[in-house]
Protein backbone atom coordinates (compact mmCIF):
# COMPACT_ATOMS: atom_id res chain seq x y z
CA UNK A 1 0.00 0.00 0.00
CA UNK A 2 2.99 2.20 0.26
CA UNK A 3 4.15 5.02 -1.91
CA UNK A 4 7.17 4.54 -4.42
CA UNK A 5 8.89 7.64 -3.86
CA UNK A 6 11.97 6.65 -2.38
CA UNK A 7 11.86 8.18 1.78
CA UNK A 8 15.26 9.88 1.11
CA UNK A 9 14.28 11.91 -1.32
CA UNK A 10 11.26 12.47 0.73
CA UNK A 11 13.79 13.81 3.18
CA UNK A 12 15.07 16.06 1.16
CA UNK A 13 12.01 17.58 -0.30
CA UNK A 14 10.25 18.04 3.16
CA UNK A 15 13.33 20.08 4.26
CA UNK A 16 13.51 22.24 1.51
CA UNK A 17 9.96 23.68 1.94
CA UNK A 18 9.27 26.71 3.23
CA UNK A 19 5.88 26.09 4.34
CA UNK A 20 4.89 22.66 6.15
CA UNK A 21 2.80 20.56 4.24
CA UNK A 22 -1.14 20.85 6.34
CA UNK A 23 -4.45 20.22 5.43
CA UNK A 24 -7.85 21.03 7.22
CA UNK A 25 -9.11 17.35 8.57
CA UNK A 26 -12.97 16.72 6.98
CA UNK A 27 -14.68 15.22 9.66
CA UNK A 28 -13.12 17.51 12.84
CA UNK A 29 -12.05 20.24 10.92
CA UNK A 30 -8.83 19.96 12.81
CA UNK A 31 -5.43 21.51 11.18
CA UNK A 32 -2.98 18.44 10.77
CA UNK A 33 0.28 19.73 10.17
CA UNK A 34 3.53 17.64 9.56
CA UNK A 35 6.35 19.10 10.73
CA UNK A 36 10.14 18.60 10.40
CA UNK A 37 12.09 17.61 13.23
CA UNK A 38 14.67 20.11 13.62
CA UNK A 39 17.29 17.94 16.08
CA UNK A 40 16.96 14.37 13.54
CA UNK A 41 17.46 14.04 10.48
CA UNK A 42 14.80 12.48 8.87
CA UNK A 43 12.13 12.88 10.91
CA UNK A 44 9.20 14.53 11.12
CA UNK A 45 5.99 15.15 13.06
CA UNK A 46 2.57 15.23 12.81
CA UNK A 47 0.50 17.63 14.50
CA UNK A 48 -3.28 18.08 15.06
CA UNK A 49 -5.13 20.56 15.96
CA UNK A 50 -1.93 21.93 18.39
CA UNK A 51 -0.86 18.36 19.51
CA UNK A 52 1.60 16.41 18.58
CA UNK A 53 0.09 12.99 17.57
CA UNK A 54 3.20 11.26 15.77
CA UNK A 55 6.65 11.04 15.16
CA UNK A 56 8.00 9.36 12.55
CA UNK A 57 11.65 8.75 11.27
CA UNK A 58 11.61 7.74 7.78
CA UNK A 59 15.06 5.98 6.97
CA UNK A 60 14.35 4.80 10.45
CA UNK A 61 11.00 3.69 11.18
CA UNK A 62 12.53 1.40 13.82
CA UNK A 63 13.15 4.23 15.73
CA UNK A 64 10.62 5.35 18.20
CA UNK A 65 10.57 9.07 19.82
CA UNK A 66 7.58 9.54 22.32
CA UNK A 67 7.87 7.64 25.30
CA UNK A 68 4.40 6.21 25.64
CA UNK A 69 5.09 4.67 21.68
CA UNK A 70 8.81 3.32 23.42
CA UNK A 71 6.93 1.43 25.85
CA UNK A 72 4.45 0.16 23.67
CA UNK A 73 7.09 -0.84 20.74
CA UNK A 74 8.99 -2.91 24.07
CA UNK A 75 5.61 -4.79 24.59
CA UNK A 76 5.76 -5.18 20.81
CA UNK A 77 9.28 -6.31 20.68
CA UNK A 78 8.05 -8.94 23.69
CA UNK A 79 5.26 -11.14 21.67
CA UNK A 80 6.10 -13.99 20.03
CA UNK A 81 10.08 -14.67 18.68
CA UNK A 82 12.39 -11.60 17.88
CA UNK A 83 11.19 -10.45 13.64
CA UNK A 84 8.63 -13.11 13.56
CA UNK A 85 5.24 -11.78 11.76
CA UNK A 86 2.51 -11.29 14.27
CA UNK A 87 -1.32 -9.96 13.69
CA UNK A 88 -1.76 -6.44 15.01
CA UNK A 89 -4.32 -4.17 14.97
CA UNK A 90 -4.46 -0.33 15.49
CA UNK A 91 -7.04 2.27 16.54
CA UNK A 92 -6.54 5.50 15.89
CA UNK A 93 -3.83 5.41 12.58
CA UNK A 94 -1.66 9.19 13.59
CA UNK A 95 1.21 9.02 11.05
CA UNK A 96 1.31 5.15 11.46
CA UNK A 97 4.30 5.10 14.00
CA UNK A 98 3.81 1.95 15.19
CA UNK A 99 2.19 0.26 12.23
CA UNK A 100 5.63 0.83 10.29
CA UNK A 101 7.49 -0.09 13.60
CA UNK A 102 6.13 -3.31 13.19
CA UNK A 103 6.78 -3.94 9.31
CA UNK A 104 10.68 -3.31 9.83
CA UNK A 105 11.12 -5.03 13.18
CA UNK A 106 8.90 -8.06 11.70
CA UNK A 107 8.35 -8.03 8.39
CA UNK A 108 5.25 -9.92 6.74
CA UNK A 109 3.02 -9.09 9.59
CA UNK A 110 -0.56 -8.37 8.78
CA UNK A 111 -1.69 -5.24 10.17
CA UNK A 112 -5.20 -3.36 10.08
CA UNK A 113 -5.72 0.10 11.12
CA UNK A 114 -8.82 1.77 11.73
CA UNK A 115 -9.03 5.67 11.41
CA UNK A 116 -11.60 8.20 11.40
CA UNK A 117 -10.35 10.83 9.55
CA UNK A 118 -10.96 10.06 5.66
CA UNK A 119 -8.54 12.52 4.55
CA UNK A 120 -5.83 11.60 7.54
CA UNK A 121 -3.94 8.29 6.18
CA UNK A 122 -3.51 9.88 2.17
CA UNK A 123 -1.74 12.89 3.49
CA UNK A 124 0.21 10.97 6.05
CA UNK A 125 1.09 8.58 2.99
CA UNK A 126 1.40 11.39 0.50
CA UNK A 127 3.95 13.54 2.75
CA UNK A 128 5.44 10.45 4.46
CA UNK A 129 5.26 7.49 2.55
CA UNK A 130 5.20 4.04 3.74
CA UNK A 131 7.24 1.08 2.89
CA UNK A 132 6.51 -0.10 -0.30
CA UNK A 133 6.21 -3.53 1.54
CA UNK A 134 4.16 -3.02 4.04
CA UNK A 135 1.06 -5.25 4.59
CA UNK A 136 -0.77 -2.36 6.46
CA UNK A 137 -4.59 -2.08 5.51
CA UNK A 138 -6.68 0.99 6.80
CA UNK A 139 -10.27 0.86 7.60
CA UNK A 140 -12.17 4.26 7.70
CA UNK A 141 -14.78 4.65 10.39
CA UNK A 142 -15.17 5.67 13.99
CA UNK A 143 -13.05 3.00 15.88
CA UNK A 144 -16.00 1.85 17.98
CA UNK A 145 -18.60 1.29 14.87
CA UNK A 146 -15.56 -0.18 12.90
CA UNK A 147 -14.47 -2.79 15.02
CA UNK A 148 -17.96 -4.62 14.37
CA UNK A 149 -17.29 -4.45 10.73
CA UNK A 150 -13.79 -5.81 10.40
CA UNK A 151 -13.17 -9.21 9.00
CA UNK A 152 -14.65 -12.34 11.24
CA UNK A 153 -11.36 -14.30 10.13
CA UNK A 154 -9.13 -11.25 12.50
CA UNK A 155 -11.42 -12.08 15.93
CA UNK A 156 -9.49 -14.25 18.20
CA UNK A 157 -6.65 -13.47 16.18
CA UNK A 158 -4.84 -10.28 16.78
CA UNK A 159 -1.44 -10.61 19.02
CA UNK A 160 -1.99 -6.99 19.70
CA UNK A 161 -4.35 -4.31 19.58
CA UNK A 162 -3.43 -0.98 19.96
CA UNK A 163 -5.70 1.52 21.21
CA UNK A 164 -4.32 5.00 20.94
CA UNK A 165 -7.71 7.36 19.61
CA UNK A 166 -7.82 11.06 20.32
CA UNK A 167 -9.67 13.86 18.85
CA UNK A 168 -7.31 16.28 19.17
CA UNK A 169 -5.93 16.52 22.66
CA UNK A 170 -8.42 14.34 24.23
CA UNK A 171 -9.78 11.03 23.97
CA UNK A 172 -13.20 10.61 22.94
CA UNK A 173 -15.77 9.64 25.81
CA UNK A 174 -17.31 6.67 23.96
CA UNK A 175 -13.77 5.08 23.52
CA UNK A 176 -13.18 4.20 27.46
CA UNK A 177 -16.26 2.40 28.42
CA UNK A 178 -16.01 -1.56 29.25
CA UNK A 179 -18.53 -1.78 26.79
CA UNK A 180 -15.86 -0.54 24.41
CA UNK A 181 -12.72 -2.58 25.73
CA UNK A 182 -14.47 -5.64 25.91
CA UNK A 183 -15.54 -5.70 22.21
CA UNK A 184 -11.47 -4.51 21.75
CA UNK A 185 -10.99 -7.50 23.38
CA UNK A 186 -12.52 -9.87 20.84
CA UNK A 187 -9.96 -9.51 18.40
CA UNK A 188 -7.10 -10.73 20.76
CA UNK A 189 -6.31 -13.95 20.43
CA UNK A 190 -5.46 -16.21 24.30
CA UNK A 191 -2.82 -14.83 25.16
CA UNK A 192 -2.94 -11.54 22.93
CA UNK A 193 -2.11 -8.20 24.81
CA UNK A 194 -4.47 -5.02 24.43
CA UNK A 195 -2.04 -1.91 24.52
CA UNK A 196 -4.21 1.34 25.28
CA UNK A 197 -2.18 5.48 25.53
CA UNK A 198 -3.98 6.99 28.55
CA UNK A 199 -3.68 11.04 29.36
CA UNK A 200 -3.95 12.20 32.06
CA UNK A 201 -2.94 14.97 34.40
CA UNK A 202 -2.03 15.42 38.19
CA UNK A 203 -4.12 12.77 40.66
CA UNK A 204 -4.46 10.28 37.88
CA UNK A 205 -8.44 10.43 38.27
CA UNK A 206 -8.96 9.40 34.03
CA UNK A 207 -6.25 6.93 34.50
CA UNK A 208 -7.42 5.18 37.27
CA UNK A 209 -10.88 4.58 35.97
CA UNK A 210 -9.35 3.33 32.84
CA UNK A 211 -7.47 0.37 34.60
CA UNK A 212 -10.18 -0.53 36.49
CA UNK A 213 -12.63 -0.80 33.83
CA UNK A 214 -9.94 -2.38 32.18
CA UNK A 215 -9.55 -4.86 34.52
CA UNK A 216 -13.01 -5.63 34.54
CA UNK A 217 -12.72 -7.28 31.28
CA UNK A 218 -9.16 -8.40 30.88
CA UNK A 219 -7.86 -9.71 34.15
CA UNK A 220 -4.22 -9.45 34.07
CA UNK A 221 -3.21 -5.60 33.81
CA UNK A 222 -0.07 -3.33 34.66
CA UNK A 223 0.38 0.46 34.11
CA UNK A 224 3.59 1.91 33.15
CA UNK A 225 4.62 5.43 32.99
CA UNK A 226 7.33 7.70 33.56
CA UNK A 227 7.97 7.51 37.42
CA UNK A 228 6.30 11.32 38.37
CA UNK A 229 3.26 10.83 35.90
CA UNK A 230 2.65 7.56 37.49
CA UNK A 231 3.06 9.14 41.15
CA UNK A 232 0.43 11.48 39.61
CA UNK A 233 2.33 14.77 40.20
CA UNK A 234 2.09 15.58 36.44
CA UNK A 235 0.89 15.64 33.41
CA UNK A 236 1.77 12.62 31.13
CA UNK A 237 0.88 9.17 29.16
CA UNK A 238 -0.25 6.22 31.00
CA UNK A 239 0.15 2.61 28.71
CA UNK A 240 -1.81 0.06 30.59
CA UNK A 241 -1.35 -3.67 28.74
CA UNK A 242 -3.85 -6.10 29.57
CA UNK A 243 -4.42 -9.70 28.62
CA UNK A 244 -6.82 -12.57 29.80
CA UNK A 245 -3.45 -14.57 29.58
CA UNK A 246 -1.22 -14.11 32.76
CA UNK A 247 2.06 -11.96 32.13
CA UNK A 248 4.97 -13.47 32.74
CA UNK A 249 6.97 -12.57 36.21
CA UNK A 250 9.73 -11.55 33.95
CA UNK A 251 7.56 -9.41 31.03
CA UNK A 252 7.58 -6.30 33.44
CA UNK A 253 10.93 -5.40 34.52
CA UNK A 254 12.47 -6.11 31.29
CA UNK A 255 9.73 -3.50 29.75
CA UNK A 256 10.59 -0.51 31.97
CA UNK A 257 14.41 -1.54 31.45
CA UNK A 258 13.96 -0.84 27.89
CA UNK A 259 13.44 2.87 28.53
CA UNK A 260 12.44 5.91 28.90
CA UNK A 261 13.97 6.37 32.45
CA UNK A 262 13.01 6.55 35.05
CA UNK A 263 9.75 4.93 34.87
CA UNK A 264 7.69 2.77 36.86
CA UNK A 265 4.73 0.12 36.78
CA UNK A 266 1.97 -1.36 38.77
CA UNK A 267 0.42 -4.33 38.37
CA UNK A 268 -0.47 -7.35 40.71
CA UNK A 269 -1.41 -6.02 44.22
CA UNK A 270 -0.38 -2.79 43.89
CA UNK A 271 -2.69 -2.24 40.54
CA UNK A 272 -5.99 -3.17 42.98
CA UNK A 273 -4.05 -0.52 45.48
CA UNK A 274 -4.01 2.08 42.50
CA UNK A 275 -7.20 1.51 40.89
CA UNK A 276 -8.83 0.91 44.63
CA UNK A 277 -11.86 3.15 44.91
CA UNK A 278 -11.48 3.90 41.12
CA UNK A 279 -14.98 3.58 39.07
CA UNK A 280 -15.42 1.10 36.67
CA UNK A 281 -16.62 3.32 33.29
CA UNK A 282 -19.62 2.42 31.52
CA UNK A 283 -21.66 4.05 28.54
CA UNK A 284 -23.58 5.66 30.52
CA UNK A 285 -20.81 7.26 32.82
CA UNK A 286 -17.75 7.12 30.04
CA UNK A 287 -16.23 10.97 29.89
CA UNK A 288 -13.28 12.63 27.54
CA UNK A 289 -10.06 12.04 28.92
CA UNK A 290 -9.15 15.86 30.75
CA UNK A 291 -7.44 18.26 28.41
CA UNK A 292 -4.02 19.10 28.85
CA UNK A 293 -2.16 22.52 29.42
CA UNK A 294 -1.17 23.95 26.03
CA UNK A 295 2.15 24.37 27.65
CA UNK A 296 2.65 20.62 28.22
CA UNK A 297 3.40 20.74 24.37
CA UNK A 298 4.93 23.72 23.99
CA UNK A 299 7.77 22.70 26.55
CA UNK A 300 8.48 19.78 24.47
Amino acid sequence: MGSSRDPTEETIRLATMTTHPAITLGISGYRAVIEPDRFVPGSYQLVVDGTPQSHVNLDDPAQLHFEYIQRIGHVIDELREPGTPITAVHLGAGALTLPRYIAETRPNSRQQVLELETDLVPFVREHLPLPARANIKVRYGDARESLAKLPAGLFGTADIVVVDIFAGSRTPAHVTSQEFYAQAAKLLSPDGILAINIADGPGLAFARGQAATVASVLPHVAAMAEAQVLKGRRFGNVVLVASAHPLPLDYIPRLLAGGPHPAQAVHGAALAEFTRSAPIVTDQTAVPSPPPNRSVFLAK
